[in-house]
């Protein structure tokens, strides 16, 4: 809509950042998402915000329970609304043919925002080499075109603290002094979502660039005071034994304060993809004493602490901590894509149910509201999940945005 202030989402996911910039009040222009699964969630996600401005959510509803195929769902929806999902890599090949493609829908634009594959900077079990060599740290170049291309007011970067340090620091220098040459004065600072109403320790680098003629230095953003756990979080979910799946549910319990003030159940009466992955004796006897460990003495199980029969790795002396709780009674540790090859460092609190979390637990750890349907198998939801930036924390980011952006 021409009233609101129009963006573009580079290297998109499963639009998590998206999300927290349209519940502000922003209009996406495009996605780009090399990703395949995570562009058709982008393009289901735009077709429930268009369905919501119509007052037709009852539609969207009926998909996401699966009582109308896509087929059938996306036939009602306009193609502009789904040409604007693009699935393509952003590379020295592809980025002529996406300017052209954004500019005939949009060629005003406000904002860009996202960022690269954070799995570059990831400091996990990485060689310094290897991270040097990885051609994902070069990604920020990619990104800076876009800025050249369409000259936004301003752009916020996402990633994870390791860029910081990456190559003893030269990279974020690198990548300051490229910003700096296309007009962007540019700031960063390092941001936890739990701050910002995300039941969950998540810190994660926020890089703000500003035309230099209307430098606005780094935002202060909003704070939420969060006094709520993840066992708050999970309340109302029913409970699950592993491998059980309800791809549509009811919920067990009412809203809480929690649910309520976040939004994450937000208007459905329904739940979908609270879905447990299978796990071996194994593993469920491992699960069984880490929680006990846990509930006991607060005290996390250490890999070379198992007796014999349990052990699958000779290698006792990395990753120890391989096998984590959810911490019921306060906020999680990072949820990250690791999650879709296995559920050893996610496992649910309740000893009862004795498994790593749900696809929708894991969502709600991210605080996607339970209507935000994601495309793909449960190994793919999850990827999507652990990538996404949270979009509680995307919200708080974009209202202080919009109120300076519209100060301009």
């Amino acid at each position: 809509m021409p009233d609101k202030l129009r963006f573009i989402d580079l290297f998109a996911g499963a639009s998590g950042m998206s999300e927290g910039f349209i519940k502000a009040g922003f209009s996406p222009v495009s996605h780009i998402e090399m990703n395949p699964e995570a562009c058709q969630t982008i393009k289901t996600r735009a077709a429930y915000h268009y369905l919501k401005s119509i007052n037709k959510l009852d539609f969207y509803n009926k998909y996401i329970k699966k009582e109308i195929n896509s087929e059938e769902f996306y036939r009602e929806i306009p193609e502009k609304i789904l040409n604007s999902v693009l699935n393509i890599e952003i590379d020295d090949k592809s980025i002529k043919g996406i300017f052209n493609k954004i500019k005939k829908s949009e060629n005003n634009i406000d904002l860009i925002i996202g960022g690269p594959p954070c799995q570059a900077y990831s400091l996990l079990g990485r060689h310094q080499e290897d991270i040097e060599k990885d051609p994902r740290n070069k990604l920020y170049i990619q990104y800076g075109r876009f800025l050249k291309e369409f000259s936004p007011k301003a752009f916020v970067f996402e990633n994870v603290p390791g860029m910081l340090s990456a190559n003893k620091g030269q990279h974020f220098k690198n990548l300051k002094t490229y910003f700096k040459k296309l007009g962007y004065e540019v700031h960063h600072d390092t941001l936890n979502a739990s701050d910002y109403g995300v039941v969950q320790a998540r810190k994660r680098i926020i890089i703000v660039g500003w035309k230099k003629e209307i430098d606005l230095g780094f935002p202060e953003f909003e704070k939420t005071v969060l006094n709520f756990s993840v066992n708050d979080t999970f309340s109302d979910l029913p409970k699950l034994k592993p491998g059980e799946k309800y791809d549509v549910t009811n919920y067990t319990n009412s809203k809480n304060e929690y649910l309520e003030k976040s939004g994450l159940r937000n208007g459905v009466d329904f739940v979908t993809q609270h879905i447990s992955r299978p796990h071996n004796n194994r593993d469920l006897e491992i699960y069984r004493r880490a929680i006990e460990k846990w509930d006991t003495n607060n005290e996390r199980l250490k890999y070379p602490d198992l007796p014999e029969e349990l052990k699958t790795h000779k290698n006792e002396n990395s990753f120890t901590d391989r096998y984590k709780v959810v911490n019921g009674t306060g906020v999680s540790h990072t949820v990250v894509a690791h999650i879709a090859k296995d559920g050893h460092y996610y496992i649910h609190p309740d000893i009862e149910q004795c498994r790593s979390i749900s696809v929708r637990e894991a969502a709600r750890l991210q605080s996607f509201p339970d209507d935000f349907y994601f495309e793909g198998s449960r190994s793919a939801a999850f990827k999507q999940i652990g990538n996404a930036v949270p979009p509680l924390m995307a919200f708080a980011i974009a209202k202080k945005m919009k109120e300076l952006l519209c100060q301009i």
